[in-house]
């Protein structure tokens, strides 16, 4: 079997099994390279197993507030976490077979193994350093293995790692990274979580329904802080009011650890310190692209802050090679991952009216409880840009639905140009927003105006309609508020 071929993928998460199936519906010769597991950090270890986590934790919420609901529930209700994460962990495994699947439906040949950059048009793969998946999900059969491959077009996409911050590296039993916080053998009884990005605020969130003792330590002013700051507020809110601790403006400065516990010591603004006890403590500081031992410096492709420059199509400083998802840089979500794949495949195709990545309308998405969600400018960053904004807010409070469901806390929030109409950022906190968001995110990307989005009829009775209301309170035209 020939080993030329017209575009190798380094990497399966989802912008490399994405860019690989678009390139073979292209007619393109294409091989996907893997040392580890079809469907990446984000299908394995990321996105997907974290939803199903949470999404125990949500109904362990709704059965610890049955009564709300006009229902008892005899007993109390305790979590199986050995029964919690097998489930997590069979979700990963159907979808990582789903994906192994699809490469043998596009006829993209998978080759195990890790990839170097070996000069131009060459990738050399040797035998993994990494375990191959897991138990349930072995090595698929007929897989190449280590070599020599020759391509026109290679394109990176080796995801990111967890950061982590000097002397407080995680250990994998005291100090978590997301890895051993997704698989539990037991809860802790007390936990500390370092960051409040979306992963930090997801597993707070997540152990805090558990029945956890969780506090949160922020050293920004406010938790998820790329996000509009009237919406994390009501988050943070929601957040406390469940039972999370949380400090902003506040820093961990080191970590004692005991035999089965950690002593955490805090920073705040002011100077002082105070020492937090804790059975565990998840670093949650971000992550950093994953661009070292793949050659990348010895054939000159620049790199800035660990991430792979990029232009608008995946092109990096050197011809026939490109990069996609977390490791070309932010955002860090998979979504962006997926259409920065299609985008570069696409471009390497010569198929035409091919648009370069637009970042300012990539929806981000937290999972949290109260979830939140949000694409666009944030109201600070509006006006920093110079526009003249018209804000328009609605309650979940005022939206039947939300009162039916008994999720009436909440609030979607739009900022519109004054001078044009231009939908200019669209944030919401409360259930359901991450399935919501994407009717602002569509109508962002057709440039739609305050009119064709108040002249649209949503259905009653949905959370949706608070979409609606929230456009017609920016122009004064509320009509259930």
């Amino acid at each position: 079997m020939s080993n030329a071929y017209d575009v190798i993928i380094i990497g399966s998460g989802p912008g490399g099994y994405v860019a690989a199936i678009r390139s073979a519906q292209l007619g393109l010769k294409t091989a996907i390279v893997e040392r580890e597991h079809l469907g990446g950090i984000c299908l394995n270890w990321g996105c997907i197993p974290t939803k199903a986590l949470l999404r125990s934790a949500e109904v362990m919420d709704y059965a610890n507030h049955a009564t709300n609901y006009g229902l008892k529930v005899d007993g109390t209700v305790r979590a199986d976490v050995k029964a919690v994460v097998d489930r997590s962990r069979g979700v990963s495994a159907r979808l990582n077979g789903g994906v192994g699947f699809l490469m043998k439906k596009n006829k993209i040949d998978v080759i195990w193994g890790e990839a170097r950059l070996a000069g131009k048009g060459k990738v050399v793969v040797g035998k993994s350093s990494k375990k191959p998946m897991e138990p349930q999900n072995p090595v698929p059969k007929g897989v190449k293995g280590e070599g020599e491959y020759t391509a026109k077009h290679i394109i990176v996409a080796t995801g990111a790692r967890p950061r982590t911050l000097p002397g407080i590296e995680p250990d994998g039993k005291l100090i978590w990274t997301y890895f051993e916080a997704m698989v539990p053998e037991e809860m802790p009884k007390k936990l500390v979580v370092m960051g409040s990005g979306a992963i930090g605020i997801e597993f707070a969130s997540f152990y805090n329904s558990m029945g956890v003792d969780v506090t949160v330590v922020e050293l920004m002013p406010q938790i998820m802080p790329v996000e509009d700051a009237e919406i994390s507020g009501i988050a943070r809110k929601q957040l406390e009011k469940h039972g999370l601790k949380i400090i902003t403006e506040a820093k961990v400065t080191k970590v004692d650890k005991k035999a089965n516990s950690i002593v955490a010591h805090v920073e705040t603004k002011d100077g002082k310190t105070q020492a937090i006890e804790a059975d565990r403590l998840i670093s949650a500081v971000g992550v950093q692209g994953n661009i070292e031992n793949i050659g990348l410096e010895a054939i000159g492709v620049k790199t800035d802050r660990g991430c792979v420059e990029v232009d608008g199509y995946g092109r990096t400083n050197v011809d026939g090679i490109y990069a996609i998802g977390d490791v070309a840089g932010p955002p860090m979500l998979a979504h962006k991952a997926e259409h920065e794949g299609v985008i570069c495949v696409e471009k390497i195709a010569g198929v035409p009216g091919v648009h370069p990545l637009d970042k300012s309308v990539i929806p981000g998405c937290t999972y949290c409880h109260p979830q939140v969600a949000s694409v666009g400018l944030t109201e600070a960053k509006a006006k920093e840009a110079g526009y003249d904004i018209r804000v328009g807010r609605f309650q979940f409070g005022a939206n039947g639905k939300a009162i039916a469901l008994g999720e009436d806390q909440g609030l979607v929030k739009t900022i519109f140009d004054k001078k044009t109409g231009q939908l200019l950022g669209a944030h919401m906190v409360g259930a359901e927003v991450t399935e919501l968001i994407q009717g602002f995110v569509v109508a962002m990307n057709l440039e739609t105006t305050e009119e064709e989005l108040m002249h649209t009829v949503f259905p009653h009775p949905t959370l949706s309609e608070m979409m609606k209301e929230s456009v017609l309170d920016a122009y004064g035209r509320v009509l259930n508020a």
